[in-house]
């Protein structure tokens, strides 16, 4: 089965087996052709650790269970002539070198392998009408999207705290006032008179004797008593306060070079 854009996640990272079986190494990135948007080329992680990378073309490769069979032996793929792998587009002048290497024909007509056409204008217009190419992988239409990120802030609800209510007992002096009697001797003496000479002269003339009174006071006597004074509930409410959010964002500036910007269309 030939590689295409349908099975290029199950090709990417599988091994590369040369045409005499060897695995020649890892299969790393699948170029696509700008105009076509086939896949043209892909590279091969070799060395050691897989740290270098090798074209190869991989018009008859082939996608097998095992991964990616190209009609190339080991050492054909390894001395490759190098090219960045990284820069995600090879020049015409790479193509061409790498065609060589591999015993291929190249030509700058366009055709099914999207090599680019000689004449500049059959360059920056592709089949489809469109003026210019991308330049930095494969073409998709005649513009370029800018972007930029927007802010989008909402509130999220979290513990800022906790509230408790907690009764404890605690002890105090109280004073109050309060009356209390209490009973005194007095003496009180009265003369003999007509009315009273009867009942003091009752008895023996002289003798000894001794009369008693009991006293009588009054003291304080304290009770306690629980009465409830009060009632204490804890309750909530929403502030609603302002609160600015500073953040960074990121947005896409396009410049043009070699262009008048005042032709620019409106």
């Amino acid at each position: 089965m030939n590689i295409d854009k349908s099975n290029l996640d199950t090709v990417i990272g599988r091994p590369v087996h040369g045409a005499d079986g060897q695995k020649i190494g890892d299969v790393g990135q699948v170029y696509l052709d700008d105009q076509t948007g086939k896949p043209e080329w892909a590279t091969v992680r070799t060395g050691l650790f897989g740290t270098k990378e090798s074209f190869v073309p991989v018009a008859e490769a082939q996608v097998t269970d095992e991964g990616l069979r190209v009609p190339y032996d080991k050492d054909a793929v390894k001395d490759a002539p190098r090219v960045d792998a990284d820069r995600g587009h090879l020049s015409q002048q790479e193509e061409a070198e790498l065609y060589r290497h591999y015993g291929l024909e190249y030509s700058e007509a366009r055709s099914d392998s999207g090599l680019p056409a000689g004449d500049v204008s059959d360059t920056d217009r592709d089949r489809r009408g469109q003026v210019g190419h991308d330049t930095s992988g494969p073409t998709t239409d005649d513009a370029m999207t800018r972007s930029e990120e927007h802010l989008e802030v909402g509130t999220q609800k979290r513990e800022a705290g906790r509230a408790r209510l907690r009764k404890h007992v605690v002890t105090e002096q109280e004073t109050v006032t309060v009356p209390v009697t209490h009973e005194e001797v007095t003496i009180e003496r009265e003369p003999i008179t007509d009315a009273t000479i009867d009942a003091a002269s009752d008895g023996p003339a002289i003798s000894e004797e001794e009369h008693e009174v009991v006293l009588t006071e009054e003291r304080p006597v304290v009770q306690k008593e629980t009465v409830p004074v009060e009632r204490v509930r804890l309750g909530k409410e929403s502030v609603t306060e302002q609160e600015q959010v500073t953040e960074e964002v990121r947005k896409e500036r396009i410049e043009a070079d070699g262009v008048d910007e005042s032709r620019t269309a409106r």
